[in-house]
């Protein structure tokens, strides 16, 4: 009993190894790993055996669900191919040396849950496709080159609860999508070239705990309805052009006591007052 017990056990991994993936998984894998200098990298591939041995590809019921490649030495582009991966819930490039342009085709990617290109060296504007992903929960691309308006289209991720794009070359205004993310509990906008009014909308996100917009270049009143964001628990928009008056709640809650930079380029505190007070001002 035992030997067949165990034989059986045997053929289950050994069936396990021999899955197989679909063809344009597999070639989305190979173009990944040619096109970012794979025979480089700390970890690489044998493209000669099974996908199931390739170093850290998730494959479950014959298609590819995770990739975590972080901290592997990738350096390259990403092809395009890479929205082949249909089934991918998971797609972790942290800390490599990617450049070029975010694919397109990552709109395709309708099952990912968990992107994460941070801390590579990604240029151009973030594809508008990427609305089109709509199970995803994270996105992480801070620590890159990213330039370029924010799309409108992120505020179709109604399941996301983190945005993490601080230390890029972001620019223009906050669109008005943004503020109708109910679901979105970080939001990391600090170190871009942002411009134009935090809008009174904010108000909407009355899931966000976390929010920092530090370092951009927004201007005009801040916004009082901040105060009804009750899940809010860190808050840095210092470091902008902001003006007016605060109440003394929200110069508590910003990490710098709300530090601006004034027309002549020189740090100042807004003014603190009462709330009836802020509220007039704002009006």
């Amino acid at each position: 009993m035992k030997t067949i017990t165990t034989l059986f056990l045997s053929f289950v991994a050994t069936a396990s190894m021999m899955a197989n993936i679909s063809n344009s998984e597999k070639e989305a894998l190979v173009k990944l790993y040619k096109a970012t200098n794979g025979s480089q990298w700390t970890n690489k591939w044998d493209l000669k055996a099974s996908e199931t041995t390739w170093y850290g590809v998730k494959i479950q019921n014959n298609q590819v669900i995770g990739l975590n490649l972080s901290n592997n030495h990738l350096v390259g582009q990403l092809p395009a191919e890479i929205g082949n991966l249909v089934y991918l819930q998971q797609l972790n490039l942290f800390k490599n040396d990617i450049s070029g342009l975010i694919p397109h085709t990552i709109g395709n990617l309708k099952q990912m849950k968990n992107l994460n290109l941070a801390f590579n060296k990604l240029s151009g504007k973030i594809p508008t496709s990427l609305g089109q992903a709509t199970a995803l929960i994270s996105v992480e691309m801070f620590m890159n080159q990213l330039s370029g308006e924010l799309p409108a289209e992120l505020g179709n991720l109604k399941n996301l609860k983190t945005l993490s794009l601080f230390n890029n070359e972001l620019t223009g205004n906050i669109p008005t999508t943004i503020y109708d993310m109910k679901s979105l509990k970080v939001l990391l906008l600090n170190s871009n070239k942002l411009t134009g009014r935090l809008g009174r909308e904010v108000a909407n996100m009355s899931s966000l705990e976390n929010l920092s917009l530090f370092e951009n270049n927004m201007d005009g009143q801040v916004p009082f309805d901040l105060e009804k964001l009750n899940n809010l628990k860190e808050m840095n928009i210092s470091y902008n052009m902001f003006s007016g008056l605060v109440s003394k709640n929200l110069a508590k809650l910003d990490t710098l006591n709300m530090t601006m930079i004034n027309e002549k380029g020189l740090a100042v505190n807004l003014p603190v007052v009462d709330k009836n007070s802020a509220y007039a001002n704002e009006d």
